[in-house]
């Protein structure tokens, strides 16, 4: 008889070492052991794919159905610091009793089928969710979409957030390829949002083969705002004289849109009052997502780690004001485009503080500096930069070089973030 550990940690620890590779994209292997689990959901379920914006429309459906009295369940991932952050009952992270017990129903389930970290890990949060007599559901796709192990759920309503590079080697080379495989989280019959304001052919395609019912940001839904208050636009549906999300940052209304676009198209099975809405925009929360952080100098968090989101970083910096000088600390996998990060980011950047990432798909901060090197001599310019051996000592080098009036960016990656709150948190 298996001895299973009695710690969640321990348990994530055997996860990581069952299957041969980390990511191995296929439905197969889960949707055996789903099966044999008997998942079945008795309340709407939402399914949040895209490039940039999907963990901040979770958030806001989250919060906006909470306001509504609605008892709801929330999948994300990867997450910051502990692994409970992933799933959310009622807005309280799962216990780690909770989720021993659902690892367990997973092991026992699964007999000889090999199962990835991410697909044991999902099985075991849609399991905890289907025992939780929940009145709404939003998942959050982890990779793409068509063999993201979410995608074994049928949602009543899918929204893909925007459409753009990222995990080529999975996805595709295009935003072409990319729209093909994020598209697939749609079904026939059903409400498929799309907040991406250019969406690929390729993605209109596989929503008019499935069946689904298409929803296209600018063509069926759209917003308008002035700087005190904004207002969406549906089908059927309008709402005005509507706060701006809690949440920081340029393309926050277009994700706020597409959430309640998707309201709007479960409006009767979920209805939502204005202030509902209202009080879900103003009290949203995510870790991560352009966070400014109270104090001085001002620490900005931003889990940004492809070319898309470092310009909307960007952007989100220029918004914020002057400052006399910007720090960033960045670290990033090896397998993202780093050249196409640092140059999104790198007339804004004063001097770099850069730090290696751990794991198989880890970078070196010596391969971060070259790089960094190679964008300012494109430029003609200069790189004021400084390596570290973790992202931690990247961090508190960052506040040592900084003065009060100054800016900190931490960016490039979830573990880089993480990195830095631990930091604070240890200081």
């Amino acid at each position: 008889m298996d001895v299973f550990p009695a710690a969640l940690e321990a348990w994530l620890t055997r996860i990581e070492r069952l299957h041969h590779r980390p990511i191995d994209l296929t439905l197969d292997r889960v949707r055996t052991v789903a099966d044999r689990l008997d998942l079945r959901f008795d309340c709407p379920v939402f399914v949040v794919g895209g490039t940039n914006g999907k963990g901040s429309t979770c958030a806001m459906l989250d919060s906006i159905l909470r306001a509504a009295g609605y008892r709801v369940g929330l999948y994300t991932s990867p997450h910051l610091l502990r692994f409970n952050e992933r799933a959310r009952i009622g807005g309280v992270e799962a216990d780690d009793a909770a989720l021993i017990e659902q690892f367990e129903a997973v092991e026992a389930a699964r007999d000889d089928t090999s199962l990835t970290y991410f697909e044991f890990t999902t099985l075991a949060a849609l399991r905890l969710f289907a025992r939780a007599r929940l009145d709404a559901l939003v998942l959050e796709v982890g990779l793409g979409g068509r063999l993201d192990a979410v995608n074994i759920v049928d949602g009543d309503c899918a929204i893909v957030t925007s459409i753009a590079l990222d995990h080529v080697d999975y996805l595709g080379p295009t935003r072409e390829h990319i729209g093909f495989e994020k598209a697939h989280i749609y079904r026939s019959g059903q409400p498929a949002i799309c907040g991406d304001p250019e969406p690929p052919a390729s993605l209109i395609d596989v929503a008019t083969k499935l069946g689904a019912d298409l929803w296209l940001f600018g063509r069926d839904f759209n917003y308008a705002g002035d700087r005190q208050q904004w207002a969406y636009g549906g089908r059927t549906q309008r709402r005005s004289g509507l706060p701006y999300p809690a949440l920081r940052g340029a393309n926050q209304l277009l994700n706020a849109s597409g959430a309640l676009a998707a309201l709007e198209a479960l409006a009767q099975r979920l209805p939502v009052s204005q202030q509902a809405v209202r009080q879900g925009l103003l009290t949203v929360e995510i870790a991560g997502r352009f966070q400014v952080l109270p104090g001085r100098p001002a620490v900005v968090l931003d889990v940004a780690h492809n070319p898309h989101a470092a310009a909307v970083t960007a952007s989100n910096l220029d918004a914020m004001g002057f400052y006399p000088q910007t720090h960033a600390v960045f670290g990033v996998l090896r397998d993202k485009d780093i050249d196409g990060v640092i140059a999104k980011v790198f007339d804004r950047i004063d001097r770099w503080h850069l730090a290696p990432t751990q794991g198989e798909r880890g970078c070196d901060a010596q391969v971060l500096a070259d790089r960094v090197r190679a964008a300012a001599r494109a430029r003609k310019a200069e790189a004021a930069l400084q390596t570290y051996a973790s992202i931690e000592e990247a961090y508190r080098g960052a506040l040592g070089a900084a003065s009060v009036d100054d800016r900190i960016l931490v960016f490039g990656s979830f573990f880089t973030v993480a990195g830095a709150i631990r930091a604070r948190e240890s200081s």
